[in-house]
């Protein structure tokens, strides 16, 4: 199991990588990328899930969907920094004819296994591949090795096909599946619980029979024990609810809805450097 530190270390070269490369693409959400680069560090490189980056196709792989694909900076600051694809291409988000846009997009990028962005579909999408990889109709729910994680947020649970896909996932006992919310209590129109109060997101998944973790989505020991944890569990779908917080790392960011789509200028993008250097 690597050690905390080195995943911490990659956590933060992804939030330098996420902040230069919005600022450089003068579009994108630095605040939920943010938020997530502790969860998607844990999970690319904490020993908790499977894949390959010289082979991304490897059969074998734990699957993973960013459900909430307009933080695709951190997704593909991780696929980077694992080596999916040359560190050069970060510096192309979002313009003509780059592998990275604005959203990912499984058929340009390396790594990428399902295109997403509009959001509450991922967790159908994951329960579905889940299905799958569990052999379809057997008599009796199996245990795949291969797990398949979704990594959503707190405003895009607000839709109803996420609940749709619950109550399949429950009902078909997928446990290979391990879903994460992103829970920063921020969305682009403001505070979740003001535009739409969803009350205790843990309860409500237990309602829904899922297997459900509380931690602190910045804590990497945490975060890695409740994988292994959810991973081994065999009694159907796990829920982690990762308490965080938007714009994480980045001192003047942190806590502000505005940065949720808000494109550092060259002095913020220096300050925020500096302050993630330590």
């Amino acid at each position: 199991m690597p050690d905390v530190q080195s995943v911490e270390a990659r956590a933060t070269t992804m939030r330098k990588d996420i902040v230069e490369m919005i600022a450089e693409a003068g579009s994108g959400h630095p605040g939920g990328s943010l938020s997530a680069a502790d969860i998607v560090a844990t999970l690319y490189f904490g020993g908790v899930m499977k894949h390959d980056p010289l082979n991304p196709t490897w059969e074998e792989r734990d699957r993973f969907i960013l459900s909430k694909g307009h933080a695709a900076p951190v997704l593909y600051a991780a696929l980077a920094e694992a080596g999916y694809f040359g560190r050069d291409h970060l510096m192309t988000l979002r313009k003509l004819g780059s592998m990275l846009q604005g959203h990912p997009d499984s058929k340009k990028t390396p790594g990428v296994e399902v295109s997403t962005g509009s959001l509450g579909q991922g967790l159908s999408i994951a329960a579905g591949l889940a299905a799958g990889l569990r052999g379809g109709e057997l008599p009796e729910p199996a245990h795949d090795d291969r797990t398949v994680f979704v990594l959503m947020g707190d405003g895009e649970i607000q839709e109803g096909q996420v609940w749709e896909g619950a109550m399949f996932a429950a009902h078909e006992k997928l446990s290979n599946l391990v879903a994460i919310v992103d829970h920063n209590g921020l969305q682009i129109d403001g505070a979740c619980t003001e535009v739409m109060c969803l009350g205790s997101v843990g309860s409500k998944f237990a309602a829904f029979d899922w297997h459900v973790t509380e931690v602190d989505g910045h804590d990497v020991a945490a975060i890695q024990a409740a994988i292994l944890a959810a991973k081994a569990y065999t009694g159907g779908p796990a829920m982690i609810v990762a308490h965080t917080v938007k714009g994480k790392g980045v001192s003047f960011m942190e806590h502000g809805v505005e940065w949720h789509h808000k494109v550092p200028s060259a002095a913020q993008v220096e300050a925020a450097l500096k302050e993630l250097a330590g």
